[in-house]
């Protein structure tokens, strides 16, 4: 059933329907993961509308990939996925941070200050605020990895 995954946009939110086509599943399904998965719990707002973030769409291909490409029970994916959280909360508790496999260096503000004042002066505003909202979005990132 391996079938290649859209890449997923650079959005903050996500509706069920949008997750189920970047995910290969269908909406009910999701709803059922929810109720399996005590992990993944997507905001809701308005007539209990659901909407994802861009950490769940990951969690959501992760369990999806231990069900249907690895063979996985929903029993066996949950405590695969519990593992796997637990283990992304020691690298976390010992001071390493990784994200799909690929280590992520931690950076002090003074270095950012610095990379955007060296970067200001030959650069348009309008690429000056561009990268300035990259450097919003990479903070708050930072902040929900820390959250998790």
């Amino acid at each position: 059933m391996e079938k290649t995954l859209p890449p997923i946009p650079a959005k903050r939110y996500f509706t069920i329907g949008e997750v189920g086509d970047l995910c290969g599943v269908k909406p009910h399904v999701l709803r059922y993961w929810e109720q399996e998965f005590t992990q993944l719990r997507p905001m809701k707002r308005r007539g209990n509308r659901r909407y994802y973030q861009h950490h769940e769409v990951l969690m959501i291909r992760r369990i999806r990939d231990l069900l249907y490409d690895q063979g996985f029970t929903i029993s066996g994916a949950r405590n695969k996925m519990q593992e796997i959280l637990q283990s992304e909360r020691d690298k976390k508790r010992n001071g390493e941070v990784m994200l799909e496999g690929v280590e992520v260096l931690e950076v002090d503000d003074v270095d950012l200050d610095d990379f955007e004042d060296s970067q200001s002066s030959e650069m348009s505003e309008e690429g000056s605020a561009h990268l300035l909202h990259v450097r919003r979005e990479l903070f708050e990132i930072r902040e929900l990895l820390a959250a998790g």
